[in-house]
């Protein structure tokens, strides 16, 4: 009897041993986190990020935010590894580098941000004078959106068949005889004081403190291709935390917050 006793006791006393080492550890709630480390612009996209850290935490993904101020790096940093994810951009500018689309996919859509044209020297765009120097952007999918918002409003005409990757080399006609800078795109707003105007981005414009609706002399319609992405490496689309980030970005608690937000329209969920 006092052998089976004895027995029993350094049974219990390994069981409570063992235990913690195959406890799975538990943390916030209950719920083991993962880390999902994305890079963004600030405004809107880090915005929109930090909305709905919470609601991440609590399906398993603590989300680290990455801010950038250009739309360079947060590619590069993705392919290496640095990053899981990034979310600034949209697919024309994606595909405007070969190195970039043949590592990087789309995962979802989130919303557009509407192109403008800006000047702090004239109200309107029949203002603008012939000889007028406008700033667009430099790389190949922001400056052909520039020229076709300005085709679109009649400043220009491009070649047929130019698309949506334009340069200042197609452009046919020219009444005005505009005269074009161009500048990387997070440069443009700083830009306004030594041209007469800038095609400036919508995430740029509103750090830039500008109301697109109100500010811009010319604006993109509702209609714009250019919705802005989440991208991921080829494959990882259906990674279990960028899944968990579709869930919580196309929420209707994101919608309510981007209308009451940009009521302006400068930022429109597409979804």
């Amino acid at each position: 009897m006092k052998k089976l006793i004895g027995v029993i006791a350094v049974t219990l006393v390994l069981a409570a041993l063992i235990q913690p080492v195959f406890a799975a550890p538990q943390k916030d709630g209950g719920v083991k986190q993962q880390t999902l480390k994305i890079g963004a612009t600030p405004v809107p996209h880090a915005e929109l990020l930090t909305l709905i850290k919470d609601d991440l935490k609590a399906q398993g993904v603590t989300l680290d935010v990455i801010e950038y101020n250009d739309y360079v790096q947060p590619n590069e940093a993705l392919i290496r590894g640095d990053l899981d994810a990034n979310f600034f951009q949209h697919i024309p500018y994606l595909e405007s580098n070969a190195e970039w689309s043949a590592a990087l996919v789309s995962a979802f859509g989130v919303h557009i941000e509407p192109f403008g044209l800006y000047s702090k020297k004239y109200t309107t765009l029949a203002d603008i004078p012939d000889g007028a120097l406008i700033a667009i952007p430099n790389d190949p999918s922001n400056g052909g959106r520039a020229l076709l918002l300005l085709q679109a409003h009649g400043v220009i005409t491009l070649k047929a068949g130019a698309g949506l990757e334009a340069t200042v080399l197609d452009i046919a006609e020219n009444p005005k005889n505009i005269q074009f800078s161009e500048l990387e795109a997070a440069q443009l707003p700083r830009s306004l004081d030594d041209v007469d105007a800038a095609t400036i981005n919508g995430n740029y414009a509103l750090q830039a403190g500008f109301n697109p609706l109100t500010d811009s002399l010319i604006i993109e319609g509702s209609e714009s291709p250019y919705v802005n992405i989440v991208v991921v490496k080829k494959g990882a689309e259906n990674d279990p935390r960028i899944q968990a980030l579709k869930k919580s970005l196309l929420s209707q608690k994101v919608k309510e917050y981007i209308a009451k937000t940009w009521t302006d329209g400068s930022v429109v969920a597409i979804f």
